[in-house]
């Protein structure tokens, strides 16, 4: 018999959006395997989520390593496209909007394996992105759309996806949030990093502000302003890790540059943070449950909710050290919580492939 469920995961934003489906799948008794691209694969971008989330050991590991998106894109079809043919799934699971992602929907697609993907739905309407790109495509190929938020369900509909092949689910990885929310010790990173009481995170990556010099030069004087009112401890992605040496971002005293960490330690970090200074996606949706004021680098978001709902805000670069004045300053509130962000996301998909299959 073939396997019912083969989920793909490749880079770190997938492992705590797949970790709440593959533990509420095997409740239901689903016979699944797990595959990781290797899109990622540092230890503390990769190895570290697997063990810490609860993950099986990925039943194969594809190893494709970094590359061009055109490069490391065909070599995950590549690889992909031999072992769907041999293990023939009822059912393919991809998350997010990375290069695995759009990888594994075109290989189904061909090979006419039903596709079903998390996190459905995004939309930055930037073009510019990579990932706007992997988002469309697969939502375009998929035949089951689990969507994170209100907005993500009209999206689809506008695009004339039809009704009942999306699903409002909530958020996967708020469920991986809230599961290990006791285990996020601010005070104990704060003290292996010797760090004061307050402080900023910053986690910045995105082609848009570290590959141009021009563009890291503006990054690192905000980054700097902003280390001016509080220190700032920045994990530093390997992409742009260079970009951002020779601009000088790590040449201000109180600029602390620390490795990739950990799913714990780095959200244990984000919880004690007085502010978070960002262009990702998934730490505006991290930040909006623990109620951490969230700045995000970018002129859009594919996560709209995260600024109705939640403490995100989008800044430029000009006017970064004045946003996070006045994030410090802000006055207490009551935070609110997106629909259905309430740790059982991960069970609403499971049913709904539970019912396909």
């Amino acid at each position: 018999m073939s396997v019912q469920v083969l989920h793909v995961t490749g880079a770190r934003p997938n492992f705590p959006k797949a970790a709440p489906v593959v533990r509420a799948l095997r409740e239901h008794g689903v016979d699944q395997r797990l595959v990781h691209t290797g899109q990622h694969y540092d230890e503390q971008m990769s190895d570290v989520f697997f063990r810490q989330l609860g993950l099986p050991e990925p039943d194969v590991n594809l190893g494709v390593g970094s590359g061009s998106h055109a490069v490391q894109t065909g070599t995950i079809m590549t690889g992909l496209e031999c072992l769907l043919s041999k293990e023939e799934p009822r059912l393919v699971v991809v998350y997010g909007d990375v290069n695995s992602t759009l990888a594994a929907a075109l290989v189904a697609a061909k090979l006419q394996i039903p596709l079903a993907h998390v996190e459905a739905g995004l939309r930055s309407f930037n073009r510019a992105m990579p990932e706007e790109i992997n988002r469309l495509v697969t939502d375009r190929l998929a035949e089951i759309l689990f969507a994170t938020s209100p907005d993500a369900v009209a999206h689809l509909a506008n695009e004339g996806v039809a009704a009942d092949r999306i699903h409002f689910v909530g958020n996967p990885m708020i469920d991986t949030l809230m599961v290990n929310l006791d285990r996020l010790d601010a005070a104990r990173i704060r003290a292996a990093l010797r760090l004061p009481e307050r402080y900023l995170v910053a986690t910045l990556h995105r082609p848009s502000n570290v590959d141009d010099a021009g563009d890291a030069a503006e990054l690192t004087k905000a980054v700097h302003a902003s280390a001016d009112l509080l220190p700032v401890v920045m994990p530093v992605h390997p992409r742009g890790r260079a970009s951002l040496a020779a601009s000088g971002m790590f040449d201000h005293p109180r600029v602390r540059v620390v490795d990739p960490m950990g799913y714990v330690e780095f959200l244990s970090l984000v919880r004690g943070a007085a502010a978070v200074i960002t262009d990702s996606g998934g730490v505006q949706e991290e930040t909006t449950v623990l109620d951490i004021p969230c700045l995000t680098l970018r002129p859009d978001t594919e996560r709209p909710v995260t600024i109705t709902y939640g403490t995100n805000q989008l800044v430029d670069r000009a006017g970064l050290a004045v946003s996070v004045r006045a994030a410090l300053d802000r006055p207490q509130r009551a935070p609110r919580t997106p629909p259905l962000w309430d740790g059982r996301a991960g069970e609403r998909i499971a049913d709904v492939i539970a019912d396909f299959l």
